[in-house]
């Protein structure tokens, strides 16, 4: 069992960053594929980012390459979202998962966090 708990999200101008982090609880994180989705109001849940357990391995949307960046400690058993470059689009809320590889879609989540919400003004 694995409980995901996201903080980070706020209110910020387009062009500006935020960082998300999701603290998880239980032994066995390391060994978790992890990974970022996002819920935009009246849409449905899409993928941002995933990584492999050791974090060599990377996938994003094409919508979010090069501004956003995903990246985990093991040692902390935290997986981060760093956005650069934000757009108004990109509000949402912002959930971590847990899961297997690719974990590119939400049948694939074993774990879902509560969600933080990231609200970009124009």
């Amino acid at each position: 069992q694995v409980q995901l708990a996201e903080s980070g999200g706020g209110l910020v101008q387009a062009g500006g960053s935020l960082r998300l982090s999701c603290a998880a609880s239980g032994r066995t994180f390391s060994r978790y594929v992890m990974a970022w989705f996002r819920q935009a109001p009246e849409k449905e849940r899409e993928f941002v980012a995933s990584i492999n357990w050791n974090g060599a391995v990377t996938r994003y949307a094409d919508s979010v390459k090069g501004r956003l960046t995903i990246s985990r400690d093991n040692a902390k058993t935290t997986v981060y979202l760093q956005m650069n470059s934000l757009k108004p689009e990109d509000t949402a809320v912002y959930y971590c998962a847990a899961g297997s590889w690719p974990l590119a879609g939400p049948s694939e989540v074993a774990y879902w966090g509560q969600g933080t919400q990231v609200t970009v003004s124009s």
